[in-house]
C-alpha cells in the first residue's frame, strides 16, 4: 500500500480493498460504477460479502450502473445485469470505450481500477475533492449520452447460449419438462431454473410469451 500527498490511497487486490475500503460501501447512500464489462473484481466472494453485509444493516444506495455492450456478450452476463436492473439499480449502456472499472461513493470517493497483472488488481482509493469532482462530473457526462439498459435491449436478441436455445425448442416442441430434462441430461429442478433464466432474459412473463419473442429474434425455426 502507498499513500500521495492528497491521501490517495493504492490497493493491493479485493482483500486489501475491502479491509481499507470496504466501509465506504457500507455506510453509502448513492453508488455509482463505470466498468467495461462485468468481469471487475477478479476474485470472487468480496463483492457478494459487501453486499451481504450491506443489506443486512440498511436499505441498500442508490445504484447506477454503467457499461460498456461487453457487458452483454454472453448469457451469464446479461442475465447478471438484467437481474441487477430488476432489483432497482439504474443500468444504462454506453457504446464509447470506458476504464476498465470506475466507482464513485457517494460523490466524495472514487475507486479506479486497474487491470489485473499476474492475477493481481490495484485500485487507488481517491479522496482528493478536485480529482473526486472531476470522475464525478465525466460519469454524469458520459451517463446523459448513454442508453437505458432496456431499450438498448428492445430490438437486440439476447446472448443465448447453445444450450438454451435446445431448450427452447424444446419448449416450442410442446416436450413436458420432465421428458425434455431427461433429453437433455438434468435434473428437473436444473431444467426448470435454466428455463426460468430464459425468461429472464426474454423479458417474458410466461413460457408463451418467450416462444413468442424467441421467433421474433429468430432463435427459433
Amino acid at each position: 500500500m502507498s499513500v500521495d500527498l492528497d491521501r490517495n490511497v493504492v490497493l493491493r487486490g479485493e482483500a486489501e480493498l475491502v479491509e481499507r475500503a470496504g466501509r465506504l460501501f457500507l455506510a453509502s447512500e448513492e453508488f455509482a460504477c463505470a466498468a467495461t464489462d462485468m468481469n471487475t473484481w477478479a476474485l470472487p466472494g468480496y463483492r457478494e460479502r459487501i453486499v451481504a453485509e450491506r443489506h443486512r444493516n440498511r436499505a441498500g444506495p442508490a445504484t447506477y450502473k454503467l457499461h460498456n455492450p461487453a457487458a452483454l456478450a454472453d448469457e451469464e452476463s446479461e442475465r447478471h445485469l438484467v437481474e441487477i436492473a430488476k432489483a432497482g439499480a439504474q443500468v444504462r449502456i454506453c457504446p464509447t470505450p470506458l476504464p476498465h472499472e470506475t466507482i464513485i461513493v457517494d460523490r466524495r470517493a472514487a475507486i479506479l481500477a486497474g487491470p489485473a497483472v499476474g492475477g493481481v488488481r490495484e485500485y487507488t482509493v481517491v479522496r482528493s475533492p478536485g480529482v473526486v469532482k472531476g470522475v464525478v462530473s465525466l460519469f454524469w457526462a458520459t451517463w446523459e449520452t448513454s442508453i437505458e439498459l432496456a431499450d438498448y435491449r428492445r430490438d437486440r436478441p439476447p446472448a443465448l447460449s447453445e444450450e438454451s436455445r435446445r431448450i427452447l425448442r424444446l419448449l416450442a416442441g410442446g416436450l413436458k419438462d420432465e421428458a425434455a430434462a431427461r433429453q437433455l441430461g438434468m435434473s428437473l429442478r436444473t431444467y426448470r431454473r435454466r428455463v426460468a433464466e430464459i425468461l429472464t432474459l426474454l423479458d417474458a412473463g410466461s413460457r408463451f410469451q418467450a416462444g413468442l419473442r424467441a421467433q421474433e429474434f429468430g432463435l427459433i425455426g
